[in-house]
């Protein structure tokens, strides 16, 4: 795993020490999402195109859809996130605009998909009224938002 937290300097010596061992595949850890999104990216940018090629590049903990867009130009193959279905787990949605709280009683008569024009399972079988009547009830009923939610990430790539 390359660390060195948002030191550049750290970050290089790691990367080099990775590579040496010549390793089958190497994470980028350390970015606790805490940072801003200039600083994140200056790491990412700097560890991607630094590792081999033709072997996985990780980036750990990573799931708002605009970070793996930038992350996959940057050279980063794989992610891995609870965001999306954590996210579901409370009820809500994302969308282009941002979020649905289906929670929220302005969805109870809302016979619309989560979001328009998506091709996902869940936007094709269920309306927002139907989700927001389950999600509220039963816990398991958020595993079709999660689908969407994974689907809404996907769909940039």
């Amino acid at each position: 795993i390359i660390q060195g937290g948002l030191d550049l300097t750290l970050r290089r010596k790691c990367v080099e020490a990775m590579v040496e061992r010549d390793l089958p595949g190497y994470a980028i850890g350390g970015l606790s999402g805490g940072e801003s999104k200039d600083k994140f990216w200056r790491v990412v940018h700097l560890c991607a195109p630094s590792l081999p090629r033709h072997k996985p590049r990780y980036l750990m903990g990573v799931g708002y859809a605009v970070d793996l867009v930038v992350c996959v130009a940057l050279g980063v193959d794989m992610f891995d996130c609870v965001y999306p279905t954590r996210t579901a787990r409370f009820g809500v949605a994302l969308v282009m605009s941002g979020s649905l709280p289906l929670k929220h009683k302005r969805f109870a008569a809302d016979f619309g998909p989560i979001e328009e024009g998506c091709e996902c399972p869940t936007c094709r079988q269920f309306t927002r009224a139907y989700l927001h009547l389950v999600v509220a009830r039963e816990p398991p009923a958020c595993h079709p938002v999660s689908i969407h939610n994974i689907a809404f990430q996907i769909q940039p790539l």
